[in-house]
């Protein structure tokens, strides 16, 4: 429902909503723009009243009116507008030709932008905004917080953009269990004062409860003497009238499992050497390709929508060969790749055990079942249909087909766009322990500052690497496109506090990598140790069935007796050994969790 009940798409059951008069409330048209006019154009006609007042001002013969009329338009800035408009669609990516170009040409994603673009330009009272940055590229989600920050009007965002909740917003209105709570500030400032709510309401439940526990002893004790009736009968009353503090429900969220590279491979894991890519012999979308990609490269793909960095991704990923050049490692290296239109390819009448049984066909089904766990798809979501399952559910879905068989290269276009707050940190989480070479695209600020360390910029028919950081690449988009007309001096900050929190966020993690490294090590070796051991005894186990063995050589049966049972003590000490290095590795991994989400 989000904000339906507030823009009028949706009646209240109960209750009423009372807006002022005067007030204008605009929402996202769920219709994009189509047909021949030209963007601008129809960007400018959804200003019905100047578009009313400019027509009445070529016929109006009456000079009073038409005085009104240029006074109007003047109060409206009218004369302003389409400088105002080619602004606005500047900043969510639309160039001089594009802004000419007919509705009708434009893509799904792109329309969206165009009537994103409509109610900005229209500058409503109150500017209801459900996920606006789903149909952006970093650079437009960028300009957007910078331009919403600034905004002289009321805004109502629904958004799980981290980011764009920290800069764009001053209060969080959390809908929880049906009620809504408002808190101050951004969203990093909503997430400390929750915390300290709920620890605060924890203390108070159990001295709650302690004195719960002390009046009902009372009473247990002292309600049959006569003696202490009515004191019994005050503190039964006193015991019902006290109104318990609910207990912390907390919505735990799912980890993401990502299984790490089976068999870990030299530098470079693919190197391009002057390569070119697209889908025509003689139209190249990129040229001159010279990167290479190794084992511990973070990388995030950045770059306008629609100039190739899906392609670019669909090359590394072997979707699509190189029209020139060549690509050196592209056999030996398993790639995962994950798309968001590979959620419409996801048959509606399948389950997510259908899927898992065509890559585990001789397991069992417990076994199945225990590694659809570990996606998040507990008895009551494995045998769902994806018809069924919510945009998030279907995302992890993919995800895990993508990194089944632990990916060298993981390639992750938008993975963020149907997952919550919680659910985009877990997939962090799930990043900064993954030993692969991720490679990111996204329009989530904080996905990409907090799991990329090297940043790659698709532009102009080629891929470059970028020497800054996401806060000076922010700064060269917000000056290419335009900041806003509205300044104010914050509006400039370039948030250099939360970079460097978010480079020690990169560190700490990879310290944490570095130092979990040798525990898994040693957790991975006692497995591999107990693998050979049971495979030896299981040999020997096969001698050992055969009756006519102890008739034909009763010394090499007593041999064979012998040398399993030092192979079933070493299998024992073995699984001693992997026992103390999983718990080694498990307490020092909750104990870098539990610092991280310090």
């Amino acid at each position: 429902m989000r904000v339906k009940i507030i823009s009028g798409d949706l009646a209240p059951d109960a209750g009423s909503i009372a807006v002022p008069r005067s007030a204008r409330i605009g929402h996202v048209a769920q219709e994009a723009p189509g047909g021949d006019v030209s963007l601008i154009a129809w960007v400018l006609a959804a200003d019905t009243e100047r578009a009313q007042l400019l027509d009445e001002a070529e016929h109006a013969h009456d000079a009073h009116r038409i005085a009104d009329i240029h006074e109007r338009l003047n109060d409206i800035g009218a004369h302003a507008a389409p400088a105002r408009t080619a602004q606005i669609l500047a900043g969510l990516g639309f160039d001089e030709n594009a802004q000419q170009r007919p509705c009708g040409t434009l893509s799904g994603g792109w329309r969206m932008r165009a009537a994103l673009a409509a109610i900005l330009f229209l500058e409503p009272d109150v500017l209801l905004l459900d996920e606006p940055t789903n149909y952006l590229d970093l650079e437009g989600t960028l300009w957007l917080e910078n331009y919403l920050r600034t905004y002289p009007h009321t805004i109502l965002i629904v958004s799980h953009d981290r980011d764009l909740l920290n800069g764009a917003v001053n209060s969080i209105l959390h809908l929880e269990r049906g009620k809504l709570t408002l808190y101050s500030g951004g969203y990093d400032d909503f997430e400390e004062a929750r915390r300290e709510k709920q620890r605060l309401e924890l203390k108070l439940k159990k001295k709650q409860d302690e004195e719960r526990r002390r009046i009902q002893a009372f009473i247990d004790r002292f309600k049959a003497k006569a003696t202490k009736a009515a004191q019994a009968q005050s503190r039964i009353k006193a015991l019902a009238k006290m109104q318990p503090i609910a207990a912390q429900l907390e919505d735990r969220v799912a980890p993401f499992h990502l299984p790490q590279p089976a068999k870990p491979l030299a530098s470079p894991l693919l190197r391009l050497e002057n390569a070119a890519v697209g889908y025509a012999p003689n139209s190249p979308v990129l040229q001159e390709l010279s990167l290479r990609i190794d084992q511990d490269d973070r990388i995030a793909l950045l770059g306008q929508n629609g100039n190739g960095k899906s392609t670019f991704a669909k090359l590394i990923a072997g979707k699509i060969k190189p029209l020139s050049g060549k690509v050196y490692g592209a056999k030996r290296v398993d790639v995962g790749y994950f798309a968001q239109h590979q959620l419409d390819e996801l048959k509606p009448q399948a389950t997510p055990y259908d899927y898992i049984l065509k890559l585990m066909p001789d397991a069992t089904e417990a076994q199945r079942c225990t590694r659809l766990g570990t996606y998040g798809f507990g008895a009551d979501k494995a045998y769902t249909k994806c018809a069924n399952l919510s945009g998030g559910e279907k995302a992890r879905l993919l995800l895990a087909l993508a990194t089944f068989r632990g990916p060298h290269i993981l390639i992750l276009d938008e993975p963020s766009n149907h997952l919550d707050i919680d659910s985009r940190e877990a997939l962090v989480h799930a990043l900064t322990e993954y030993e692969g070479a991720p490679i990111l695209i996204s329009h989530d600020r904080h996905l990409v500052e907090a799991c990329a360390d090297r940043l790659w910029v698709v532009r102009n028919g080629t891929v470059n690497t970028y020497d800054g950081d996401i806060g000076s690449y922010r700064a060269e988009i917000l000056a290419e496109r335009g900041a806003g007309t509205r300044q104010r001096s914050k509006a400039n900050d370039l948030g250099i506090s939360a970079r460097k929190a978010r480079a020690e966020q990169r560190r700490d993690s990879a310290n944490r990598r570095a130092g979990l490294a040798p525990l898994k090590k040693e957790m991975q070796m006692a497995e591999k140790t107990i693998e050979r051991i049971t495979g030896e005894i299981a040999k020997l186990d096969k001698l050992l069935a055969d009756p006519t063995l102890y008739q034909r050589d009763a010394a090499r049966a007593q041999a064979v007796n012998i040398e399993r049972g030092q192979h079933t003590k070493r299998l024992a000490e073995a699984e001693e050994a992997w026992l103390l290095a999983s718990e080694a590795y498990e307490r020092a991994a909750h104990e870098s969790s539990s610092a991280q989400e310090t």
